[in-house]
Formats: structure tokens, sequence, C-alpha cells
């Protein structure tokens, strides 16, 4: 008897210590300017069967959304679990070091639990935040033009002392690995056939379809430019002086003109040119996973497919990101659990209200971090576990328009509320009330439009709860340029 108590004490430790510490490895695709349009998400125009299946193995999410749609503080945020607003960064031009040498990211974190961490590409929008916190980094590497009349223009440009900043596309007839993206999946398939004895936490960072829209040729092949509708030029009536951008990001590039509206075959060629990379990434992930199906990874690895923001391609006669609007700060979003998880979903759809924030969180739960930090996000594991489960009731992010002007902004999943606010005094400068529910346009502010007076009352206390008005002036770490 007494044996048999030793034995059954022996075994539950056993049992009870592996569950405790069993930590997936993470997989992470973190794409650059991806608008939550592809085929998984409804799009008649997106080509993109790996992403497709990859939503097919897991949790498409719906509502998902970044903190400020622009690069460097939305990956901040994703990376570190703390709003724009906590860490005072809302510019491209501040790196996260440069301010915050406490805070503990995500990096950090694995690599006190025991993780090999693995930044392939772009992760960080400034490559020096935490270089050395990877066991493998390889850096984002620039642009690169293959076509000679456009090396030809790079020269012009280099002898004129201007800006490298070439045509806004181009197709030449090259290899995958030409372009950067094509080298980023072939550095991730190398690593994982290094790691594959080991636990690890891997970010792909794919550039495109971010600017220049330079992809192999084979990628254009796949759409007819005629096909492509030309979007509304509508802007959205009374909306806030400064509630777009002037999109000078585009106009930087040399085949762009820089005042007026863009014609319609430069908006098509342009619209041509994003789809045909968001296939070449496609292509890239498609690859990635395959290797990580051949070496047996798959069965103890969590995949999350995510962008930094959406993007605009001549919506509202506008282009890039750099707004409030949904179309800016919605993402498409996916989690597929390792196979061999007992409660994995797969082809599942969420329209919980989720945010990138939230990704840190989530991660220590999943992998069982110690010494994880306080953040500001929470983790999703519920929603992994139970798809159709209520979750909160608003998601929030921020814009500034300078020093000055703070656009903050919530949704309830139907209905987006804006407000422009002096960062100081939080004085209400203009509002913005758009109805959306499944659509990411909007042409209409209701602001102020009687009908609409109990929506946005509630609308209004959302938004108050994330920023109250007796809240002291935002946190500003940077100086953000206007727009």
């Amino acid at each position: 008897m007494k044996k048999f108590i030793i034995l059954f004490i022996t075994t539950f430790y056993f049992v009870g210590s592996n569950a405790q510490e069993k930590q997936p490895n993470v997989l992470i695709f973190y794409i650059d300017d991806l608008r939550a349009e592809l085929g998984c998400y409804g799009s008649k125009t997106a080509i993109t069967p790996h992403i497709d299946k990859l939503a097919n193995d897991g949790i498409l999410f719906n509502k998902a959304y970044v903190q400020q749609a622009i690069c460097a503080p939305s990956r901040m945020s994703m990376l570190t679990g703390l709003r724009p607003e906590t860490l005072g960064i809302y510019s491209i031009f501040t790196p996260l070091r440069k301010v915050h040498k406490e805070i503990v990211s995500i990096p950090q974190l694995f690599n006190k639990n025991g993780y090999k961490t693995v930044s392939i590409g772009k992760v960080y929008h400034h490559a020096s935040d935490d270089k050395n916190e990877w066991s493998t980094y390889f850096e984002k590497e620039q642009n690169s033009y293959y076509k000679p009349e456009n090396i030809e223009i790079l020269r012009h440009l280099k002898e004129e002392g201007k800006p490298l900043k070439g045509p806004a596309f181009e197709n030449a007839d090259v290899a995958d690995d030409a372009y950067k993206d094509g080298r980023a999946a072939k550095y991730a398939i190398e690593k994982l056939h290094k790691l594959k004895d080991d636990k690890f936490i891997m970010f792909v960072g794919l550039s495109k379809p971010h600017l220049p829209f330079n992809a192999p040729k084979k990628y254009w092949d796949l759409y007819d430019k005629n096909n492509f509708e030309i979007p509304s030029r509508k802007k959205p009536e009374d909306a806030y002086r400064l509630a777009l951008s002037p999109w000078g990001e585009l106009k930087a590039y040399s085949n762009i003109p820089g005042k007026g509206n863009l014609d319609d075959d430069l908006t098509r060629n342009l619209i041509h040119g994003y789809h045909a990379s968001v296939s070449y990434v496609d292509a890239q992930i498609g690859k990635i996973m395959k290797t990580l199906n051949n070496l047996d990874l798959r069965k103890n690895t969590m995949i999350i497919f995510m962008s930094d923001h959406g993007y605009k391609i001549g919506e509202y006669a506008s282009w890039c990101k750099q707004s409030n609007m949904e179309i800016d700060v919605r993402i498409p979003m996916i989690i597929s659990r390792e196979t061999d998880h007992k409660n994995r979903n797969t082809g599942k759809i969420s329209n919980a209200l989720i945010e990138s924030v939230d990704i840190y969180s989530t991660l220590v739960e999943v992998c069982n971090l110690k010494g994880a930090p306080k953040t500001d996000g929470k983790s999703i594991l519920p929603i992994m576990e139970n798809p159709s489960k209520k979750w909160d009731k608003a998601a929030y992010s921020v814009y500034a328009r300078g020093k000055k002007i703070m656009g903050v902004t919530t949704t309830d999943g139907d209905w987006r509320y804006t407000e422009w606010r002096n960062s100081l005094t939080h004085e209400i400068l203009g509002a913005e009330l758009y109805q959306h529910k499944n659509n990411l346009l909007s042409y209409k502010n209701l602001s102020g439009n009687s009908d609409f007076t109990s929506v946005e009352q509630r609308m209004k206390k959302l938004l108050e709860k994330e920023f109250p008005r007796d809240s002291n002036p935002f946190l500003q770490n940077d100086i953000p340029r206007n727009n």
C-alpha cells in the first residue's frame, strides 16, 4: 500500500510538472502595411492561397486593431505590450531604447525564459532597438531595383544629392530572393533547420506590401491591371481638417506627382503593384510553412499572422496610412495553435474586439513565461479557446498631428468615434462618428447629427473610459512632425 501511494504521488507530480512546463514554439509573421483585404477576408481581388490556408487552420480575427497606424509606434506597442500614450512615442523618428531602457520587451522576456529568439527582416522599425536581445538577428535590408531604367534613375538621384527614392513600383523578371522578402524567407527556412531541436520564438518581418511595390514579375502576372476598379475619391463628408494625411510617404517616390490626385492609369499601376506585393509575401509564407511541416515542427509551434497597420490604396483620394480611419487601424490577424494542442480551433472566425497590444500577454500565458511585467493589454487565450466568447466592448487607437493635437479613437465593432484634442488640455477640437459594421470605409461624419445622438453619447463614454477628459497631458517623449 505504501509503495502504491509513493508511486501515485510521483506520477502525479511528474504529469503536473510536465503540463506546467510545456512551452510551445512561436512563429510570428509580421507584415508591413497589409490591410484587412485578403482572400480569407472576402477580397474579390487578392490572391493569397497560403494565408487563406493558414486561416482555415486557425482562427481569423475579423475585428483586430492596432494602437497607432504608423510603423514604429505600432511595432513598439506590440513588442512591449504598452500603448503609444504609455510609451509617449508617436512618430517614426524616435527609437524605443532612446527613451525607455527599463521596459522588458518580448525578446527580452523570452530570452530570460530559455527561448532562442530570432528576428528576421523588419520587426522593430528601428534596427537599433533590442538588436542585442535576439539570439539570431537578420537585419532589415534596403529596397532594391533591377530594371536598367530604374537603376539609371537612382544613379541620377545620387548625383543630384537627392533622396534615393526610385519609382514606387517595379516588376523585374527575377527570382523571389532577388528582392529582400525572398531572402528573408530563405533565412527563416535555414534557421528553422538549425532550431529544430530548440525552443524558439521567431519573428519573420516581411516588408511588402510596403512601398515601393517591388515584386517579381510572376506575381504581377497573376493580375490584369484593367480589372482593378478605381476607388472612390470621395472624402468623408464633414471630417476633421486633419483626419487624413497628405500622403507624403508616397509622393517621395520619383514617379509620383507632388500635387493633386493621381490619374487612373497611375492609380491602377499602384493598386496592381500592391496586390502583386501581397501575393509575393503570400508565397514566402507558403515556403516557410512547408518547411515547418516538413521538419515536424508544426505540432509544437503556434503561428501568429498579423500586420502593423492597415493601408489606403486610393480610397478617400488618399494613400498610405497615418490616420485614425477604420481602414488604417484595422488589421488582418490569424492565430493557429500548435497541432498537438488539444483545444485548438480551426476554420473559425472571431468578431471579438482585440488589439495588437494584447499579443504580449497572450504569449506570456500560452508559453507559461515567468517574470512578465505589467502591460496595457490582456491575454486573448479565452478567445482562442472559444472564438464566439463575449469580449471587450471597445478597441482604442491614437494618432498625433504634431505636438499640440492628439486624435483619440474607439470602435465597438460597428461604429467608430474619434475626438481630436488639445494634447495638453484635452479640449475637444473636433469629433467624428462613422458607421462601419463590416465595411472598412464610411463617407459621412455623423457627429452632431440629432438622429444619432444616443449612439454618439454611448461611443463618447467608451472613449472616455480610456481617455478621460480630466487626464494629464499626453506623455510626449518625441516630437512628431505634422503629416
